[in-house]
């Protein structure tokens, strides 16, 4: 069986000021490589949360080979990772999805 790698990307991945070479940490995070000090924001593997804020640590998982995260966003902390989701609170907000944060993105892609 074919591996899919251990996450999916948002067309219009959302990054953290401090990240650099987007490139290869995408190409890190797909292939499980460690990265201690990259948190993702990803949606949520139960249905009821809006989105989830993960180190990518667990991303190494085995579960996430057979079922990949949905990645919207890459930060180089927690803190820069909740500025992130206060940004795409925003956005959704001036958008007319009043707390309907994973809507708007769907909405987007």
């Amino acid at each position: 069986m074919k591996k899919k790698g251990y996450c999916r990307f948002y067309k219009e991945l959302y990054w953290g000021d401090s990240v650099k070479n987007h490139s290869l940490v995408r190409w890190r995070l797909k292939n499980g490589r460690i990265q201690p000090s990259v948190f993702c924001i990803l949606k949520p593997l139960n249905g009821s949360d809006q989105l989830d804020i993960i180190n990518c640590a667990f991303l190494k998982q085995p579960y996430f080979l057979e079922n990949p995260a949905f990645i919207y966003g890459i930060a180089g902390s927690y803190d820069e990772a909740l500025q992130l989701l206060v940004r795409m609170t925003d956005e959704a907000f001036r958008a007319g999805f009043d707390g309907r944060i994973r809507d708007y993105l769907d909405y987007l892609a």
